[in-house]
């Protein structure tokens, strides 16, 4: 059961209903649609079996389309303009709607996009063993695509390209993984697995653009700096033309840059503001805007952050993504509240301190990085 044919339709199906993709990927392709380009459209699934979002998932596909506030400075030119979104035609929710689900995933997906967060990729125990594809919705991100990939395959087997956008280091082939163990666990045949490996591509992509604030019931203010890189693969296309979406041949350079200066500096003063008990609705504009805060950060990012990435050869485009990022820190009309960057603080310090630390030293000759090092001891 392999090598299906199908009409391909330039679907997009999106795990995940939050700000971000809502003003990266969301705004990518419907601006491409604009410019003539015949891609998606984009069907919204909200993955989790949470019911809070409810409202969200029923808003989208709206005629109207949502609304996406783009606005910061860029080349030193002030930008203040809105897009309404005309990308997506409907919302999903992966519980109550799993055939329908089931059924789009199955039939009409060219691609599929998630940003499940920095947990997304945790396999839940109900999702192990034969149950897995019993037909019931599974609990994890990873259950929930090796099942809907186990039914395309058993219902015509045509390829897809998957695009995972969360910030996990080689994040689609760490995807790609854990459904080929679930696929295993579950008794799937081999030849699912071998459909996997030659018909599906699991794209390793890195996302970057500061998505501050939220709008009801759906839609986004966002600042004008955008990417989307897509590392280079057999047989990969991205799934429009847009400038901020770039396909490389390496992901390192931007992975290190993002995560280790933008995300760095967002939860060293996460920390800050954790460990003051500051304002709970202070923005990253207003803590910045603190003499001593801004000094901090300052130090930490030209006297160790950047010194770290000297040993690693990647001095210069440092220099210049560090003074690009404080730029956007400092956005005027952006108002990202340090609480939201505070959710899984531990998990973040792990990914984006300590992972600095311990790249830093693969190198030998490490340069001293006391302060970073306060958050090994902790």
């Amino acid at each position: 059961m392999s090598g299906g044919s199908g009409r391909v339709t330039g679907r997009i199906i999106q795990f995940g209903t939050s700000r971000f993709l809502q003003a990266h990927v969301g705004v990518f392709v419907h601006e491409a649609r604009v410019s003539g380009e015949d891609v998606g459209p984009i069907a919204v699934v909200q993955a989790s079996n949470s019911t809070g979002r409810a409202g969200r998932v029923e808003a989208f596909g709206r005629p109207e389309g949502y609304p996406v506030l783009i606005r910061g400075i860029e080349n030193g030119v002030k930008i203040d303009r809105r897009v309404d979104v005309l990308s997506v035609d409907r919302g999903l929710s992966a519980v109550r709607d799993w055939d329908d689900l089931s059924d789009c995933f199955a039939t009409e997906a060219d691609f599929v996009v998630s940003n499940m967060g920095d947990t997304g990729y945790e396999i839940a125990d109900g999702d192990r063993g034969v149950a897995l594809l019993s037909g019931e919705v599974p609990e994890s991100f990873p259950g929930k695509l090796t099942a809907l990939l186990h039914r395309r395959w058993r219902d015509g087997a045509r390829p897809l390209t998957v695009l995972p956008c969360e910030l996990v280091h080689r994040n689609g082939r760490i995807l790609e993984d854990k459904v080929l163990a679930l696929a295993a666990d579950a008794g799937a045949p081999s030849a699912f697995a071998e459909w996997i490996a030659k018909e599906i591509i699991f794209a390793e992509t890195l996302v970057d653009r500061i998505v501050s604030q939220p709008l009801e019931p759906i839609g986004a203010i966002a600042e004008p700096y955008a990417l989307w890189a897509i590392k280079r693969d057999r047989g990969l296309s991205a799934p429009c033309v847009h400038p901020a979406i770039v396909l490389a041949d390496e992901l390192e350079s931007f992975e290190r840059l993002k995560l280790h200066i933008l995300n760095l500096g967002h939860t060293v003063l996460a920390d800050i503001w954790l460990s003051e008990g500051r304002s709970p609705n202070e923005t990253v504009r207003e803590i910045l805007s603190d003499a001593a805060v801004a000094e901090r950060l300052d130090h930490i990012l030209q006297h160790e952050v950047l010194p770290g990435f000297a040993v690693q050869g990647m001095e210069a485009e440092a220099r210049g993504y560090i003074a690009t990022t404080l730029d956007r820190f400092r956005n005027p009309f952006l108002d990202h509240r340090i609480s939201d960057i505070a959710q899984n603080h531990a998990v973040k310090v792990d990914r984006r301190i300590v992972a600095f630390l311990k790249w830093i030293a693969e190198r030998g000759h490490a340069p001293a990085t006391p302060k970073l090092d306060a958050f090994k001891a902790r």
